[in-house]
Parts: C-alpha cells; sequence; structure tokens
C-alpha cells in the first residue's frame, strides 16, 4: 500500500451492500471516504403465503456478481483500476436465514427474510417448554426475546417443515448462514472448500449467540434442537478472513462484515458511549452505543453487539428498538390503497394538510416490535371524519413512523437514565425532509443528518480498512468528523402539543392490540396435558393440596 502510494494511486475499498431489496456493490476512496462509482439492482421478495416473505439466494449471488461486472466496467472511465482495490466490505440484512448443502452449495430452500412470520407455532413450541411461557427466557443469555424476528426460529422451521433439510443434517451436508454467510461462503469457494464464518453482529441477531463469550451457546442450541456443527465459526467484524477466488476481484481479501444496522452505526460514526442512530427504510432501526458494558432492557428494547473491530479488540454493545413498518406503510397506501401513484409524492400531500385531523394510523400489519412485542396487534386507521381526506391518512403515517421513534426514545430513556440530545438519522426516508420535522417535534429533540449518500455501506468500508493487514484508518483513536453531518432540523412543536398527541397515539395503539388473538396453539398444551396424562389416577385420591402442588410443578415446567 505505501507502494502504491508512491505511485501517486489511492487505495480503494470496496462494499457488498446486500439490503432487503436492492444490492449495491460500491467502491469508496481512501482518502476522502467518498462514493467514486457504484452499481445497484433490485431483487424479488416472494410472498408465497401471507406473513411469508423469501428472496432466492441464487438470486441474490447473481445480482452480487452483475454489480461487480458493472462497476469493474465503469471504473478505467473514471480513472480507477480494480487492482487498486485492496479489501472488499460485506453488509446485510439481518436475520434472514438460509441453509444450503456444501457439497453441491445448492440452497435448500429460499431465504427466509428478517420481516418473515410463518413461525407461530415454532414459538409457542418452544414457549410451552420454557418456565411460565416466559418470552424473556433467553435474555440474560442472547439479549434477544423469543420472537418469528430472529434467525433460530426460522431454523427451526426450516428443520420441522423442510425434509431436505432434515435429510442434509443428518448426512452431514447441511450449513445454516445468514446472508453474510452466505456471500462469504460463494466468494471464497474452491474446490479445496469455502469459508463458512459470520460476525459478532450478525450472530448477536440469530439468538443463538452468548454475549459473554461470543461464541455459540451451548444451553440454546440443545433447547433449539439445533445442531452445532451447522453453524459458522464467529470472527470479529474487522479482520481478514480470506480472499475471493475467482472473477474480476480474485486475490482481494474480505476484510470487513457487519449487519446493516450496525454499519449504519459505524457509518454515522456513533462510535462513543450514549450516541444513536435510526435508519429509515422499511423498517426503523434505532441502535445506542453502550460501549463495553451490556444493559439489558427492561423496557422492551434489545440488547445486541454493535461492532467488535478486530478479534483482540473488545466488543461493544448497543441497545436496539426495531420498528417493523416504516416506509412500509407508504408504499401500503399507495399499492393498497391507491392513495397516490408514486411514494415521491407522500410529502406533497402531507404538507397540503396542517395536521392530520386528529386520525392515527398504527401500521402493525404482522404485529408491534419494540417495545411492545405484541405478534396479536393488527394495523387500524382511526380518528376518522366526514372530513378525513387521504391527505390526512398520508400525514398520519407519517406521524406513525416518528411515534414509534419516540416510543423506543422513551424505553432507551427508561433504561440508560439519560434522555438523547440529538438523533442521527439515514436511510432513503431522509430524503423527506416534511418526516424529518416531524421526528423533531414529536420527540423533541434536533434529527441529525448524515453527509454520507450511504452511511450502511460507508460503515463496512470503514471496519474492512481498519482490520489489520489493510490499516488505512484507525477507528479506535479517530475523534468524531463534523464533516460527515448534514442538515439539521430542529424541534418547532411546544411540549405540550408534542405530549398530547403523543398520549393519542398510545391510546391508538392500545386499540391495535389482540386483534390477532387466537387460541394458543397446541403446541403451548400439548406439553402439560402429556404430562398431565402421565399422572397415575390413584394421585387424584391425594388431596386438593397435592394435587395444587402438582399444579405449581407443571406450572415450572
Amino acid at each position: 500500500m505505501n507502494n502504491m502510494a508512491e505511485r501517486g494511486r489511492e487505495p480503494l475499498i470496496a462494499v457488498i451492500d446486500e439490503g432487503t431489496l436492492t444490492i449495491r456493490f460500491v467502491v469508496f476512496s481512501s482518502k476522502t471516504r467518498q462514493e467514486l462509482v457504484s452499481h445497484k439492482l433490485d431483487v424479488v421478495q416472494k410472498c408465497p403465503q401471507e406473513g411469508w416473505a423469501e428472496e432466492d439466494p441464487q438470486e441474490i449471488l447473481s445480482a452480487i456478481q452483475q454489480c461487480i461486472a458493472r462497476v469493474v466496467e465503469q471504473m478505467p472511465a473514471l480513472g480507477l483500476r480494480v487492482t487498486d482495490i485492496v479489501a472488499v466490505g460485506v453488509t446485510n440484512q439481518r436475520e434472514t436465514t438460509l441453509v444450503w448443502d456444501k457439497e453441491t452449495g445448492e440452497p435448500l430452500f429460499n431465504a427466509i427474510l428478517w420481516s418473515d412470520i410463518r413461525t407461530a407455532v415454532t414459538v409457542d413450541q418452544i414457549l410451552a417448554k420454557l418456565p411460565d411461557n416466559n418470552k424473556n427466557y433467553f435474555v440474560p443469555i442472547c439479549g434477544l426475546p423469543v420472537s418469528p424476528y430472529f434467525s433460530a426460529i426460522k431454523l427451526r422451521w426450516l428443520i420441522d417443515n423442510i425434509p431436505s433439510v432434515r435429510k442434509a443434517i443428518s448426512e452431514q451436508r447441511c450449513l445454516f448462514g445468514t446472508i453474510d454467510t452466505w456471500i462469504v461462503w460463494n466468494l471464497t469457494r474452491t474446490d479445496l472448500g469455502a469459508l463458512h464464518v459470520t460476525d459478532v453482529t450478525n450472530a448477536s441477531r440469530t439468538m443463538l449467540m452468548n454475549l459473554d463469550t461470543l461464541n455459540w451457546d451451548p444451553v440454546i442450541c440443545k433447547h433449539f434442537n439445533i445442531p452445532m456443527e451447522i453453524l459458522p465459526t464467529i470472527r470479529s467484524s474487522s479482520e481478514i478472513y480470506g480472499k475471493i477466488a475467482s472473477g474480476p476481484l480474485k486475490g482481494v481479501p474480505i476484510s470487513g462484515i457487519l449487519g446493516n444496522q450496525h454499519s449504519a452505526l459505524v457509518g454515522q460514526q456513533c462510535l462513543h458511549i450514549g450516541q444513536a442512530k435510526n435508519t429509515y427504510r422499511s423498517g426503523c432501526f434505532l441502535l445506542y452505543n453502550m460501549g463495553n458494558k451490556k444493559v439489558y432492557s427492561t423496557h422492551g428494547l434489545l440488547t445486541t453487539v454493535g461492532y467488535q473491530l478486530g478479534p483482540n479488540s473488545p466488543v461493544t454493545y448497543a441497545l436496539e428498538g426495531s420498528v417493523a413498518v416504516a416506509g412500509t406503510a407508504v408504499r401500503f397506501l399507495r399499492d393498497n390503497l391507491n392513495l397516490m401513484k408514486d411514494v415521491s409524492e407522500a410529502e406533497g400531500l402531507a404538507k397540503s394538510v396542517k395536521t392530520t385531523g386528529d386520525v392515527y394510523f398504527v401500521p402493525a400489519f404482522s404485529g408491534l416490535y419494540a417495545p411492545y412485542w405484541r405478534k396479536d396487534a393488527r394495523g387500524i386507521i382511526c380518528g376518522l371524519t366526514q372530513y378525513t381526506t387521504k391527505a390526512h391518512i398520508i400525514r398520519a403515517a407519517l406521524e406513525a413512523i416518528c411515534f414509534q421513534t419516540r416510543d423506543i426514545l422513551e424505553a432507551m430513556h427508561k433504561d440508560c437514565g439519560v434522555p438523547l440530545t440529538k438523533l442521527q438519522a439515514d436511510g432513503i426516508l431522509t430524503n423527506n425532509k416534511l418526516l424529518m420535522q416531524l421526528q423533531a417535534d414529536i420527540c423533541g429533540i434536533p434529527v441529525v443528518l448524515s453527509s454520507a449518500k450511504d452511511v450502511t455501506s460507508l460503515g463496512v468500508a470503514l471496519v474492512a480498512g481498519h482490520a489489520k493487514g489493510i490499516e488505512l484508518w484507525d477507528l479506535t483513536k479517530e475523534e468524531e468528523d463534523a464533516d460527515h453531518i448534514g442538515d439539521t432540523f430542529l424541534p418547532a412543536a411546544s411540549a405540550l402539543d408534542r405530549n398530547l398527541r403523543y398520549k393519542k397515539w398510545k391510546m391508538a395503539v392500545e386499540r391495535s392490540l389482540g386483534w390477532a388473538s387466537t387460541k394458543k396453539s397446541v403446541a403451548m398444551t400439548d406439553e402439560r396435558y402429556r404430562l398431565l396424562a402421565s399422572i397415575p389416577p390413584s394421585w387424584f385420591l391425594l388431596g386438593s393440596f397435592t394435587m395444587l402442588t402438582i399444579s405449581h410443578a407443571l406450572a415450572a415446567r
């Protein structure tokens, strides 16, 4: 790299950014950290049943290869050389789960996306075996509640429902991974094998990693009956894992892996305790840097790994609040209710009215995530009058994004004791200036945008360039760079107004709960019925005290 600099050539960092709906390949300058060239492609999301969301893993790989090829084609015209790319980083949609045959490389099923909720029965089966059906039973180990959101539940569903997966496991041919693992495995694959790895941030979203040891937890794996031999090796977020085996980037080291929200945390330079960012895309994801000390939320947030800047570096933890529906709500109004022709119209239509007219929209299409974690919630629009127009409803959808963010900030304040003084924002929805102003008004703190074109891609570029053996910069010694700050939105609403509106929002949320309530599945009652059936008939003659004791014992099971 020194020789390269002496020759006047600039080292470049490349990034594979695999989002839920879009794949990007980006090349960054090591001097300015700016994007120099990029290409993106959309991938098709499949919804075979209500609540199901899948993608074809091979289509994801093909899109990555096409994006790389297109960028490589463009580089010479920009005076850039492929040979100057010194490292590649990978960032990806989290929790999305897939399994494949390690001998053929073929997927055993489509990738099950993070937003998929097919696993309701699987969740019930797991809860049935936990004391008091406690969804937070594993939180002290992995930081996460039992929820359809996380990879372990999706993996358990695959094992239970897909015969080819069970067969591959029995024949020791099955590999599991989140999307980062699938990408790296394929990029490094040769006749001699491939790297089967993940990083601590993606591993922390599976429910299977111990937050203290940073290893797969044998107790949780045993409880879920997941064979540990199918799991990838957990590595830090910033180190050279291996080299790309073929194609135009052959020989280039892969030196950074981060889940997309963690990558945005780094890209926003939230590298110090107490800094937080919110990413506004299909969903919203708010991460709060907790430093090297774990904080377990008692108010519905998740404890997760923020990042780890090398195998010998301490891990940085974060509190996270996840909102399932943000930009998706606007698309719903466009696609399902035909309230607009394009989502770009949302800001103008919402601006055409000064308020929502007391309309509230709770977009709980598949339940509510943090801080409620209620899978029985469903979407509602309330407060309608004969004067309500589509503009009021669209504005209510934008406010819903802001209210859900405030829900998370309120929970973080309760957990940490110190309120945020500003919220750093990124994601495609930050282009909606009305949304950002509403966010500042509803939360009562400044909302600060990043000047970077895409902080998610930038974050993993930074950790890839930080890795030992690459060392273009040292993130552990850097001070906050004021140049990365873009537009700032200051609160304009009064405290009285924002709190009255927030109180109404909470009333609307309360009305959304219980809409999908059903009887507990057979899985939730089978265990107790089976135990009761195993009690000898003579025991029932022992008296009410004995039976009460037995009842408590069964409840404890």
